[in-house]
């Protein structure tokens, strides 16, 4: 006869005295912990995948999503942890164009140091995870952090800020109201209310519809108004301004020689490049299958030989002039008086008068174009002989071409805050953003500071011309969209008629002020939490004595 067997998924009968062993509380607290640190670090990499060349920008919504809940309900240092690895998992694929120049120890290294950064800002919003609408004090907190990361070391380094990852996105207008700080709080604080509201769906899940709907309201409601911000934000007009004027632009970009020839062979040929593109452009107008520019873009670093000192890297430069028939704008390298240093300018170029204005990089680059404690860091690295002795300069950040004011923001310059703001205060009515990526090869290093450029335009309601020696080389409207631009690697010209504006928008009257009032927020919602809790201590320990 047949016995039957027991089903091991059924449930014990009544009165049964077998049971089942209890789960041990500190696997469940590992698994937690696991499942907290994985979201953190893929909450990283979505938000790297939200950033371009790609045009995934609502990645950014879920990526800090799942920060926030990594962090909700967590004390400071278990937030810094996540928030640390949240920092690796964004950081260490967008910054590998590091990589390519210096190799991976420094790679890795500036990693590490900008995601303690990220870990600061963790900590922070796991403080403040609790409090009613915490949402927008933990956006608030990410942006302290943002500003914090770029300030600090050695004039900081802005890069990868959310609002810098939204190019493409309907919040992008943002940018006009509050510039770079306030579309990276809107941006966080969509991705924030979204996790807070899918926690809370998930906690509450038991609790009566009504109690569960009340619960629901805060995150959903912040969620909504933030991503109305952006369509909101574009109903908002720049002010000021005289009648519309435009002018045609020509953006070079010569190309670089890849390999197969020293360095000072190297310098040679690239300007060579540059001026015979220049050249090709005259002759295309000559047949009139182009039309003519009024003023002519070089990139950063097209002549590394000073003209200044060199008769024939200058007599090149002049040929191309004559040859155009406009000013050029020319990225040189030239030597200073102590024959040490060096300063990476821009040079407005004149046929038969040369240098009539000059504009030299305000804010260069540590590590590259110049090395901070270079006898130190020379212990750890063979790379720091390889970085340059630039000194910045100062000036308006703005030239005279043709009767055209231009802003001048050398390459890394476009990063910062300040620096564009300058440049439109002194009466920039297009951006100009010469610049050199060539030594980063094929990496998405240009395409990220091609979306830092679609962002100030935003933010100024002015043009942008981007010219690079090896790409991408682009023209943007004053919308932000990219109008033309360049493959990489490939010699290009770009031509096209440019709005000059002199309109004013919210974002540059009010100047740094978001960003100051958004970082005063982080502040006072970190320290009432801090100055709570020890309140709370306090009366405990008076208690039990008690």
């Amino acid at each position: 006869m047949a016995v039957p067997t027991a089903d091991p998924t059924a449930p014990d009968p009544p009165g049964s005295t077998v049971s089942q062993a209890p789960r041990d509380p500190r696997s469940r607290g590992w698994a937690e912990l696991l499942a907290r640190a994985v979201g953190a670090f893929g909450g990283g990499l979505l938000l790297y995948y939200s950033f371009p060349p790609r045009t995934l920008w609502w990645l950014a919504m879920p990526a800090l999503a799942l920060l926030g809940v990594a962090v909700h309900g967590r004390r400071a240092r278990a937030g810094f942890g996540y928030g640390f690895l949240f920092g690796m998992g964004f950081l260490l694929p967008l910054l590998t164009w590091i990589g390519a120049l210096v190799g991976p120890v420094p790679w890795v290294a500036l990693v590490v140091l900008e995601s303690l950064f990220v870990g600061l800002a963790g900590a922070g919003m796991a403080l403040v995870s609790r409090l009613p609408a915490a949402p927008v004090w933990a956006a608030a907190v990410w942006c302290a952090g943002e500003s914090l990361r770029g300030r600090v070391p050695f004039g900081g380094l802005p890069w990868g800020r959310v609002g810098f990852g939204q190019p493409a996105g309907p919040l992008l207008p943002v940018a006009s109201i509050g510039g770079v700080p306030l579309l990276s709080f809107v941006t966080v604080l969509t991705g924030l209310a979204l996790g807070e509201l899918v926690r809370r769906l998930v906690v509450h899940r038991s609790e009566a519809p009504r109690s569960r709907a009340r619960s629901l309201l805060v995150p959903a409601v912040l969620g909504v108004v933030a991503m109305l911000t952006g369509p909101l934000a574009a109903l908002v007009p720049a002010t000021g301004g005289g009648p519309a004027k435009s002018v045609t632009i020509a953006a070079v970009q010569g190309n670089v020689p890849r390999m197969g020839l020293d360095f000072n062979s190297q310098r040679r040929a690239v300007l060579d490049d540059h001026v015979a593109e220049t050249i090709k452009l005259a002759d295309e107008v000559a047949a009139g299958t182009v039309p003519k520019p009024d003023i002519v873009i070089w990139p950063e670093n097209s002549s590394d030989i000073d003209p200044l000192q060199n008769p024939d890297a200058a007599a090149q430069i002049d040929r191309a002039a004559q040859a155009v028939g406009v000013p050029i704008l020319v990225g040189a390298v030239l030597q200073n008086p102590d024959g040490v240093t060096t300063s990476n300018s821009a040079l407005v170029w004149l046929a038969g008068q040369g240098v009539v204005e000059r504009a030299d990089k305000r804010r260069v680059q540590p590590f590259g174009e110049y090395m901070p404690w270079r006898s130190f860091f020379a212990h750890f690295s063979s790379y720091v002989a390889r970085a340059g002795y630039f000194v910045p300069g100062n000036g308006p950040g703005v030239v005279q071409m043709a009767g055209v004011d231009v802003g001048v923001t050398i390459c890394w310059e476009v990063a910062f805050d300040d620096l564009v703001e300058d440049s439109v205060n002194n009466g920039a009515q297009v951006l100009a953003v010469p610049s050199n990526n060539a030594t980063f090869g094929f990496t998405e290093m240009t395409y990220q500071q091609l979306a830092m450029s679609q962002v100030r335009s935003v933010e100024h309601d002015r043009a942008s011309v981007v010219a690079t020696t090896s790409g991408v080389s682009a023209m943007i409207a004053p919308d932000g969209t990219v109008t033309q631009s360049t493959k990489q690697f490939t010699p290009a010209v770009l031509v096209e008629r440019t709005p000059l504006l002199d309109t004013t928008t919210l974002a540059t009257r009010l100047a740094s002020t978001p960003e100051w009032v958004l970082v005063a927020l982080a502040v006072v919602a970190v320290g009432a939490v801090v100055v709570t809790r020890r309140r709370q201590k306090r009366l405990r320990g008076k208690d039990e004595d008690g």
